[in-house]
C-alpha cells in the first residue's frame, strides 16, 4: 500500500504534517477528515529509487556524511538567498567532485524540473537521504521554513560527524595496540617458536608443559594456516549474514550494550542521539507517532528501535510519552523527569534538548577516559604474552645452557 505525505490543520487551527498510508489520496483525506483535521495537501511520498540511478551502478554508490553537512550548509545559504531550489541543487550537482552523488543530485534537480516536490524528490533516493532528511525537508517545504529545515539538519549531521570523530580518535590508540599483539602472536607462533622448536629437539631435553603447549600451538598454526584462514572468513560471512536479518540485528545491537567499559558509553550516544532526534523533529513541527518512528530509524541501534516503536504504539493507544519512556526502562531518572516537565509546560523540545546535552557530556567525558580505562586490560594481555613467551621458551633455553655448561 502506498505511503502518503499530508498537511492538514487540526481542529484548533495547527498545522500539522505527517505520513500517512491508503490507498488513494483520496482515502488520506477522508481519513484525516474523520479525526477533524481539515486536510491542505496529499502526496505520494516514493521512496525508490530515482530512474537514472539504474543506470549508474557501476559507480560506487557512497556518499560520506561530511558531504551531506557540506550540501545542507549550501543550500541554506542559497535558499536565503532566495535561489530556486531547483537552480540551486542543480548548481550543487553540477559542482560536486562525488559523481555519484552529482549524478544523484541531478535527477533530483530533473524531478523538480518536472514538478515534483523537494522531499518526494530526494525521497526516490533512500540510500543517500535519509527518512529523518526527508521528513524535516518535507515539513520545512509545506510550512515555508525550507532554509530552517536546511540549517537543523546540516546541525545535526555536522553533530553526528563530531560523535563519530571523537569516537575514532579515542579508540584509535587501543585498536592499534590490540592489532599489534594479533600481529605479534602470529608472527611468534609462525616464525619465531618453530626456531626454537628446533633447538629443542636437537638437545632432546624434556621440556615443561607451558613449552610443549607452545609448541603444539605453533605447530597448528604452522600446518593448519590455510584452514584457519577459511574458518576466519567463514565466520565473518556468517556474522554478516547473521546481522543481516532483523533478529539478527537486535541481538547484535542489544549485546553491543553490554559491552565492558564501552557498552555503557555506546548506551549514551545512542540515549544522546535520540534526545536530539526527537527535540529536532518535535520543533520542525512533525506528529508525535510519526516523529517516534523517524527517531527510531535514525537512532542507529535495532534493539533500542524496537523499544522506541514500542513506545510509539502506546502513545497512539493514548498514553503520554512520559509513561512510555518510563515503561521503555531506556533513560535515567534526570532525563525522564526533564522529560515530565516538559509535557507538562509544552516544551518538549527544548528539554530534551537540554537532555541530549547532559548525555553529551557523560560521553565526552567517558571518550577521554576510555583510554584510561583500556590500559589495564591492554597492560594485562601484553603482560600475558610476555609471560606465556618466558615460561614456554626462555625456561628451557636457560636450562638446556646449564646442561651444555
Amino acid at each position: 500500500m502506498p505511503r502518503y505525505a499530508y498537511s492538514a490543520k487540526e481542529p484548533g487551527g495547527e498545522k500539522v504534517s505527517g505520513f500517512r498510508q491508503g490507498a488513494s489520496a483520496g482515502q488520506v483525506a477522508q481519513e484525516l477528515a474523520a479525526t477533524g483535521m481539515v486536510p491542505l495537501q496529499i502526496n505520494e511520498f516514493v521512496t525508490h529509487q530515482g530512474p537514472s540511478a539504474r543506470h549508474l551502478r557501476w559507480l560506487r554508490p557512497r556518499v560520506q556524511t561530511s558531504e551531506l553537512v557540506v550540501f545542507s550548509h549550501q543550500m541554506t545559504a542559497l535558499v536565503r538567498a532566495g535561489i530556486s531550489a531547483v537552480r540551486a541543487v542543480r548548481t550543487l550537482g553540477e559542482s560536486s567532485r562525488n559523481g555519484y552523488f552529482a549524478e544523484v543530485l541531478l535527477d533530483v534537480a530533473a524531478n523538480l524540473e518536472a514538478g515534483m516536490d523537494i522531499a518526494s524528490s530526494l525521497g526516490r533516493h533512500p540510500q543517500v537521504f535519509g527518512e529523518l532528511f526527508v521528513s524535516l525537508i518535507h515539513v520545512g517545504e509545506n510550512t515555508g521554513r525550507l532554509e530552517e529545515a536546511f540549517r537543523r539538519i546540516s546541525a545535526y549531521l555536522t553533530m553526528e560527524a563530531e560523535t563519530r570523530k571523537r569516537i575514532k580518535s579515542a579508540t584509535r590508540y587501543p585498536m592499534f595496540v590490540m592489532l599489534s599483539i594479533g600481529v605479534a602472536i602470529v608472527v611468534l607462533n609462525i616464525f619465531v617458536i618453530p626456531a626454537f622448536a628446533g633447538v629443542f629437539a636437537k638437545y632432546g631435553a624434556d621440556l615443561p608443559w607451558q613449552t610443549q603447549a607452545i609448541l603444539v600451538v605453533s605447530d597448528a598454526f604452522v600446518t593448519y594456516w590455510p584452514l584457519g584462514l577459511m574458518l576466519l572468513a567463514a565466520g565473518i560471512y556468517g556474522f554478516r549474514r547473521f546481522v543481516s536479518t532483523q533478529s539478527g540485528r537486535i541481538r547484535w545491537d542489544h549485546s553491543k550494550l553490554g559491552l565492558p567499559v564501552v557498552g555503557s558509553l555506546f548506551e549514551r550516544i545512542y540515549l544522546a542521539r535520540f534526545c536530539h532526534t526527537f527535540a529536532m523533529v518535535s520543533r520542525s513541527g512533525v506528529a508525535l507517532n510519526q516523529g517516534l518512528r523517524i527517531v527510531a530509524s535514525a537512532i542507529g541501534n535495532e534493539y533500542m528501535a524496537q523499544k522506541i516503536l514500542r513506545m510509539r504504539d502506546r502513545v497512539e493507544r493514548g498514553e503520554n510519552v512520559t509513561t512510555t519512556a518510563q515503561a521503555a526502562r531506556m533513560f535515567s531518572p534526570v532525563v525522564l523527569q526533564m522529560m515530565a516537565v516538559g509535557e507538562e509546560t509544552g516544551n518538549m523540545d527544548e528539554l530534551l534538548a537540554q537532555a541530549a546535552a547532559f548525555y553529551e557530556e557523560e560521553v565526552e567525558y567517558d571518550l577521554k577516559n576510555l583510554t584510561d580505562s583500556l590500559e589495564p586490560i591492554l597492560i594485562s594481555a601484553i603482560a600475558g604474552l610476555v609471560l606465556i613467551m618466558a615460561l614456554g621458551v626462555f625456561l628451557p633455553l636457560w636450562d638446556l645452557s646449564s646442561v651444555a655448561r
